[in-house]
């Protein structure tokens, strides 16, 4: 059984995150039960609504647990329609699987926790039953699950990744498919080294993932440093550049995180879909903007280098 190697385990997480955040309702509890799936194997069952009987308050059971496990992501957590959704769902499910039900677990999409009437109703109810364990998982439990699946349950949940090898051998008949795209991107109004700068990293407050994504795209930035230095080319590489500023001031705008932005400014150049070998050269492209143009908030003092060399 394969499994990922660093950069693909980086490229993974950061997938994971955001599909976390992103999906709302019936398509986080989809997606919640494929990754149980993946993750429990055959000990896992998904539970469909099924006539008057509904889903007897369940989205999945795991039989070894004997864990009934129930989603609630809402578009906008509240917490009067919470606290009802976990008496609901606890005491429904209570009265739908009795002694078949020895741990309950309520998945939700709230990364920075639940609120504190939340936490107390759920400790109200572990001192009325306690012969149940009840529990509440979000990012932190959903990503243990996640970093020990093997390539091809990561793949069949988040897609293809290129690997370090991938990366290695991007070469220039890869890198400009990604660049003409850039071109033609109508922008918003308004010697390498192995790792990006330091402080630059201080400065955006960057994930150890993304740092490793940023650190191999740069193994193949020679060749766009060379082809840059080519007079035809140097308008070509001022207008990508304005395009990525642009892009990148309109996503600070909405308050994404660091490594969102990341994320979305991959999408905007045209990654997190074709082949391998694409993805590895939008994230070449990427890593080589975030050193030679203003792709994040540059440290004080900073001066950026005329277009096409390389700090």
């Amino acid at each position: 059984m394969d499994y990922p190697d660093a950069l693909q385990k980086s490229i993974y997480h950061l997938r994971f995150k955001d599909a976390f955040l992103t999906k709302k309702g019936s398509e986080f509890q989809d997606w919640f039960v494929r990754l149980a799936g993946h993750a429990f194997g055959p000990d896992f069952e998904p539970v469909r609504a099924y006539g008057n009987m509904g889903d007897l308050k369940c989205d999945g059971y795991r039989n070894s647990t004997k864990t009934v496990f129930q989603c609630y992501a809402p578009r906008e957590m509240k917490q009067k329609d919470l606290l009802r959704k976990i008496d609901s769902d606890f005491y429904g499910a209570l009265e739908g699987w009795n002694s078949r039900m020895n741990e309950w677990t309520l998945v939700h999409n709230d990364a920075d926790g639940l609120p504190p009437n939340a936490i107390k109703k759920l400790q109200d109810l572990r001192a009325g039953n306690p012969s149940i364990a009840i529990r509440d998982w979000s990012m932190t439990e959903l990503n243990r699950h996640v970093i020990g699946l093997s390539l091809d349950s990561l793949i069949a949940l988040f897609g293809f990744a290129p690997s370090m090898m991938i990366v290695s051998g991007v070469g220039l008949q890869d890198l400009r498919p990604v660049l003409d795209k850039l071109v033609r991107s109508d922008p918003p109004p308004i010697a390498p080294t192995n790792t990006p700068p330091a402080d630059k990293i201080a400065k955006n407050s960057l994930s150890i993932e993304v740092i490793e994504m940023l650190k191999m795209g740069r193994l193949r930035s020679k060749l766009l440093q060379d082809y840059f230095s080519k007079g035809p080319h140097v308008p070509k590489g001022e207008e990508i550049a304005t395009s990525f500023r642009a892009h990148y001031a309109e996503l600070k705008s909405l308050s994404l995180s660091p490594d969102e932005i990341y994320e979305r400014l991959q999408y905007f150049a045209g990654g997190g879909v074709g082949t391998v070998k694409h993805q590895a050269a939008v994230m070449t492209v990427l890593s080589y903007f975030f050193h030679t143009c203003d792709i994040f908030e540059d440290p004080d003092g900073y001066v950026i280098a005329d277009f096409g060399s390389v700090r």
